[in-house]
């Protein structure tokens, strides 16, 4: 199994490239963030707590997550591998994924981190909470600070994964067919 990590702050565009590669590279894509809305949507009790702590744009508790990923992980058959979407965001949860992975025969192959403009960020947020209507990107508050939250505590992984060798810089700007070939172009090598 290959396990890949894309990163880059809010509104750069992994989920709607996640989509894309999961279905190229036959890989389960695992969105904490979609995984978490569900639970809202569901009403869930999880789902209550995570609604008041999400609407604020802040994190959600590592064992939540590492718990949601586990059990999807665990119950995937068919499968190339997994495409990490929005989870780790602290070197600590990677440390954890990395854990729970090991503890399955698994690692991370490759953390592709898709680099963005910060105007072109709040832009393709805006539009998004537009055409989705996601409450968490109409607020500019909110908006700045999921990237300042994103700057603060997620980009000191990127620094862990280079030390590990597995960090590869993308080239985030232009159209989605572009971006998706260049990210090809990386995952090509390991599937």
């Amino acid at each position: 199994m290959v396990n890949f990590l894309i990163f880059g702050p809010p509104g750069s565009g992994k989920g709607t490239q996640s989509v894309k590669l999961a279905e190229k590279f036959n890989l389960l894509h695992l969105s904490t963030g979609d995984m978490l809305r569900a639970e809202i949507a569901a009403g869930t009790e999880l789902g209550k707590k995570m609604s008041s702590i999400m609407s604020k744009g802040e994190l959600v508790p590592d064992e939540v997550v590492i718990e949601m990923i586990a059990y999807k992980i665990d119950h995937s058959k068919g499968i190339a591998g997994f495409l990490f979407d929005g989870f780790p965001r602290t070197v600590a949860q990677t440390i954890a994924l990395e854990k729970m992975l090991n503890d399955r025969k698994m690692k991370i192959d490759n953390m592709l981190v898709l680099d963005v403009d910060h105007d072109e960020l709040v832009k393709r947020l805006v539009a998004r909470a537009e055409l989705s209507g996601r409450p968490d990107d109409k607020d500019p508050a909110v908006i700045e600070n999921r990237i300042d939250v994103y700057k603060s505590k997620t980009e000191p992984i990127i620094a862990y994964c280079r030390e590990k060798g597995i960090y590869q810089p993308v080239k985030g700007m232009g159209t989605i067919d572009d971006i998706f070939e260049r990210l090809c172009g990386f995952m090509e090598k390991f599937v």
